[in-house]
C-alpha cells in the first residue's frame, strides 16, 4: 500500500482535516502551539469555564503534546532549544473538553488518544498527528520563530507556546476526523493475536 504525503498549511481548515486518512503523512508548515503540563490542560478547562480568559487564541488551532527545552532571555523572550513528542495518553481526562470547546482542528504526540477522545475528534473535525518518539532533531529543526508565549507564570515547560514551523514532520495521522484510530485497531489486533497465541499453547499443552 502506499502512504499518501501532504505538505499541508497550520491551523488546518476543517475541509483539510477531513480530507485526510488515517495513516497519512504530513509535513506541517504554519503555526502551532505546543506544551507537555498537565497543570497546562487543567488551567485550559477553568478557561472553558470562564473562571480566566485564554492567553492567546486557540480557536481552530493546532495543539500538540511536544516537550520542549527553553531559554528565557531579556524582557521575558524565549530560546527555544529544542522540542520532544510526549505521551498524549497523559492528557486523555482534558481532551473531550478541550478538543470541541477551542474546535481544535488539529492535536498530536506520541501514544495516540483514547476513545472518548477520538469521538470528540469526530464530532470536531480534528485529527490526531503521531510524531517519532525521540525525534528531536527534525522537529527542533523546522521551527522558524517563537510567535507567542501563553503564561509567563508557570514553569517554562508548562507554558503555551505559539511557534511558526516549516517542514514539520513528515508525523502521521494516528487518529483521523472521521473517528478510525490506527491505536485501536492495532489493540484490537493485539487482543485477536494473543488469543489465538494462548490457544495454540493450551493446545499444546493438551497434547504433551
Amino acid at each position: 500500500m502506499t502512504l499518501r504525503a501532504h505538505r499541508m498549511r497550520f491551523p488546518l481548515s476543517r475541509e483539510d482535516a477531513l480530507a485526510l486518512h488515517a495513516g497519512d503523512q504530513v509535513v506541517i508548515d504554519g503555526e502551532i502551539v505546543v506544551t507537555a503540563g498537565v497543570p497546562t490542560h487543567e488551567r485550559l478547562l477553568r478557561c472553558l469555564d470562564g473562571v480566566e480568559p485564554a492567553p492567546l487564541d486557540l480557536t481552530g488551532a493546532a495543539l500538540f503534546h511536544l516537550g520542549s527545552f527553553s531559554r528565557e532571555g531579556a524582557g521575558g523572550a524565549i530560546e527555544l532549544l529544542y522540542l520532544n513528542p510526549t505521551t498524549s495518553t497523559r492528557f486523555n481526562p482534558y481532551m473531550p473538553r478541550l478538543i470541541p470547546g477551542f474546535r481544535l482542528s488539529a492535536v498530536g504526540g506520541k501514544g495516540g488518544l483514547d476513545e472518548r477522545c477520538v469521538e470528540a475528534m469526530r464530532a470536531t473535525g480534528c485529527v490526531y498527528l503521531s510524531f517519532l518518539g525521540g525525534g528531536c532533531t527534525p522537529l527542533t529543526q523546522a521551527v522558524r520563530r517563537v510567535v507567542q508565549v501563553g503564561w509567563s507564570d508557570m514553569l517554562i515547560h508548562y507554558r503555551l507556546v505559539r511557534l511558526e514551523v516549516e517542514g514539520m514532520g513528515p508525523a502521521t495521522v494516528g487518529i483521523d476526523a472521521h473517528g478510525r484510530s490506527l491505536y485501536s485497531e492495532l489493540r484490537d489486533q493485539a487482543r485477536q493475536r494473543l488469543a489465538s497465541i494462548i490457544g495454540e499453547l493450551d493446545r499444546q499443552r493438551g497434547g504433551a
